[in-house]
């Protein structure tokens, strides 16, 4: 098949030629746009799942609704080294200027903008060094006395509140979307979940839709224990069969080709469902199918290609990440499931590894910050990565 015409493209974030089997989502996130639209109160929105279930394409997804509503919208992608001051600040700008093309009083803009700057400006105040320090390229001056107490909760609520107003003035609303949320620091975690509590108590039309790994609920739950009521939790897992199919046959068929349906039933066994994989096993297949209609035979031809692929670009960079110690409890959790995307007991681990298994928590916790494992629940412990003791074994 022609490479050029190739409709499948994975790539971390990329939104599929197909967006299938995600109505749930998005119909969730209809009902709050629509709510909030009414002056109904509504949750924020979080989602969770393992990597490469295509969160992040939902997120983008998502802000596209809302940007064809008229809103306001900002994206944040946190980090563990990095506080939410600044990247809140950068994204709640472009939510501003969203809006300020609408807005009838450019005097009322700038002065949002002013709390904005304020807000911005006291990540320079938290002991940043000289050439550290950061200009928001705001070009009005900062206001003094609002979102500038350098306590994150209070300026949270005050800078959500006036941007929430400004948004209110347009009849629309504001949408903060926070990816990868599990790794916001834990400070900043309790005054987000504040400032969406409050907001939520006075029908303020702003709204935070998170994404993160399945853990992502304890994270939150353990920094306010009303997060639980505070959110609505919407888990994506890997395509039901009936999506899969229509990822994959959808695309191709806009190309005028056509898939036989044991070409449709391999890739379902090859990928598991998972968007991701389901983009790169179909890329491989189609660019190694020689004619049309493709086969099944032309999905076996194309697997290790993309298996190579996958092993350097999805499994290997996350495996190089591991120390030795660390490598070594991954293959022990690998070959206590066989290689199946499962949870495993630590004390599993333990014994696997002939060690106590405070020994081991070392090596735990540090592939828990990596993000490479996480905690399904209490002594239990299961990859971030779907397919990942799959690949150990296999290397």
């Amino acid at each position: 098949m022609d490479p050029v015409r190739n409709p499948f493209a994975p790539g971390a974030g990329q939104r599929p030629p197909e967006l299938a089997g995600r109505d749930r989502e998005l119909s969730a996130f209809e009902v709050v746009l629509e709510r909030v639209a009414r002056g109904r109160p509504e949750r924020s929105l979080v989602l969770t799942g393992l990597r490469g279930v295509g969160k992040t394409v939902l997120l983008g997804e998502l802000r596209s609704m809302a940007l064809r509503r008229g809103w306001g919208t900002g994206k944040v992608e946190a980090r563990p080294e990095v506080g939410l001051r600044r990247p809140v600040a950068m994204a709640l700008h472009r939510a501003v200027r969203d809006l300020a093309v609408r807005h009838r009083a450019p005097d009322r803009v700038d002065a949002v903008l002013g709390v904005l700057k304020a807000f911005a400006l006291r990540a320079n105040a938290d002991g940043a060094r000289l050439r550290d320090r950061w200009q928001p390229g705001i070009d009005v001056p900062a206001a003094r006395g609002r979102a500038d107490s350098g306590d994150m909760e209070i300026d949270l609520v005050e800078l959500f509140t006036d941007v929430a107003d400004l948004a209110a003035d347009v009849g629309t609303g504001v949408a903060l979307l926070v990816d990868e949320m599990q790794d916001v620091r834990p400070e900043d975690v309790s005054a987000l979940c504040a400032a969406c509590h409050e907001l939520a108590q006075s029908g303020a039309p702003l709204v935070v839709v998170g994404a993160g790994l399945p853990h992502l609920p304890a994270v939150l739950s353990a920094s306010k224990s009303y997060s639980e009521r505070l959110f609505r939790y919407v888990a994506v897992d890997r395509l039901t069969r009936s999506a899969h199919d229509r990822a994959v046959t959808a695309p191709v068929g806009r190309e005028g080709v056509e898939i036989t349906p044991g070409a449709v039933e391999a890739l379902f066994e090859a990928s598991g469902g998972y968007p991701y994989f389901v983009q790169a096993y179909g890329k491989a297949t189609w660019d190694a199918a020689p004619t049309n209609p493709i086969t099944a035979e032309d999905v076996a031809v194309a697997a290790p290609e993309a298996d190579a692929e996958l092993a350097v670009g999805f499994f290997g960079s996350r495996y190089e990440r591991a120390t030795p110690a660390e490598r070594e409890y991954l293959v022990a959790m690998a070959e206590l499931t066989e290689g199946r995307d499962e949870a495993v007991a630590t004390a599993g681990v333990a014994e696997r590894l002939g060690r106590r298994p405070s020994s081991l928590s070392p090596a735990r916790d540090s592939l828990l910050k990596k993000g490479l494992v996480f905690s399904a629940e209490r002594g239990r412990i299961a990859f971030t990565v779907p397919h990942f003791g799959r690949f150990l074994l296999r290397a």
